[in-house]
């Protein structure tokens, strides 16, 4: 059984009992009061829905602009030539390539947050599938990361769009901002998500969101009451 530092016990003392749910504002608050690592931590939310992950119908697919972001501008490379790689240059990639970009992932690097591909090269693309899409960065139409209008998807990015879908464990996991934020930014971070999350609801019985989570990066987790998300 894995034995937490003392930094870790300390911080979870902090919290309440693993089962105790809280209203988002004092949960928001003792995540940023347990969060002790000397960097700036991403604070995340983990959502346990109430789906059948094996049913096609029943899964979640969604994106949004966070209110306030996520602290910086993604970094996004472009897999595209001839005008839509001038396009993608424009509008503000990072780095545009075609062989040698694949090449460059290949070889390890993965300085980027973002991948967008124009359709005539997910043939050389796909070459990178077992790289990229374990770590959601393969390009994919349905979040129209693959597309030969590659300006707009940019701006967008940059502006802070972000996706989530459930994994197969029926689970969501969202990045929804940094210890740094005051928590007004990270509850209007928070809300924005889980309405977001909430809209693309499938039909289903029983309860959508089972459990919700938050936590920062190395601090413990502090439970949501889900029946508080209804009245957002």
């Amino acid at each position: 059984m894995k034995r937490h530092g003392k930094k870790y016990r300390a911080a979870k003392e902090k919290v309440p009992g693993a089962t105790m749910e809280l209203p988002i504002d004092q949960a928001v608050a003792k995540v940023k009061e347990s969060a002790y690592a000397k960097f700036d931590e991403t604070v995340d939310a983990h959502i346990n829905l109430g789906i059948d992950p094996a049913k096609g119908e029943q899964a979640i697919r969604g994106s949004l602009i966070l209110p306030h972001g996520l602290g910086k501008a993604p970094r996004i490379v472009v897999f595209a030539k001839g005008d839509s790689a001038e396009a993608a240059k424009k509008a503000g990639a990072d780095e545009i390539g075609v062989d040698d970009l694949v090449e460059k992932i290949n070889g390890g690097w993965m300085d980027f947050e973002y991948a967008i591909a124009t359709p005539d090269l997910m043939g050389l693309v796909g070459k990178l599938a077992k790289i990229l899409g374990p770590r959601g960065l393969l390009p994919n139409k349905k979040n129209g990361t693959v597309t030969f209008d590659v300006a707009p998807v940019i701006a967008d990015l940059k502006k802070g769009r972000m996706f989530f879908k459930n994994d197969k464990a029926g689970l969501v996991h969202f990045s929804f901002g940094k210890k740094s934020f005051d928590s007004k930014q990270l509850q209007e971070n928070l809300v924005a998500f889980l309405n977001a999350l909430n809209s693309v609801r499938p039909a289903l019985k029983g309860r959508y969101m089972k459990k919700i989570t938050i936590c920062s990066t190395m601090g413990p987790g502090v439970r949501i009451n889900p029946d508080a998300v209804l009245s957002l």
